[in-house]
């Protein structure tokens, strides 16, 4: 996990860093929206990584909303004392997600049972 204070292109850029460091020899694929940030032309997409870009407005495409929406049901109606304590909550939800649980709650029906799609393993 790796939580930053805001969204612009120079914490993205540090994102990507240190998620391409990450299994160097794994090749990522970062389904992304279509932020600005995210769009930079001072970014630097390291080599292991390919940013895959969805149609603008259709969030209903993003699997990561389906993951925020998870962790807004556990944020609402608390209360927190200060943004550390905000910081720690984060910590612990995501600290208790493993890979099936992402997969099982991000996935897509329709990856799975159409023909046109592939899901490989490199």
């Amino acid at each position: 996990m790796l939580e930053l204070p805001q969204c612009n292109s120079e914490l993205f850029q540090i994102y990507l860093d240190e998620f391409s460091r990450f299994n160097k020899d794994e090749f990522k694929i970062i389904v992304l929206d279509n932020g600005a940030f995210h769009k930079a032309k001072n970014l630097v997409i390291p080599d292991n990584i390919a940013l895959l870009f969805l149609p603008a407005y259709c969030p209903e495409l993003n699997p990561a909303e389906k993951i925020w929406a998870k962790y807004k049901r556990a944020f609402s109606n608390k209360f927190f004392e200060t943004l550390e304590h905000v910081s720690e909550f984060i910590q612990l939800e995501t600290s208790n997600l493993s890979s099936s649980n992402v997969k099982s709650i991000c996935s897509y029906q329709y990856v799975f049972f159409n023909s046109y799609w592939t899901i490989y393993k490199l």
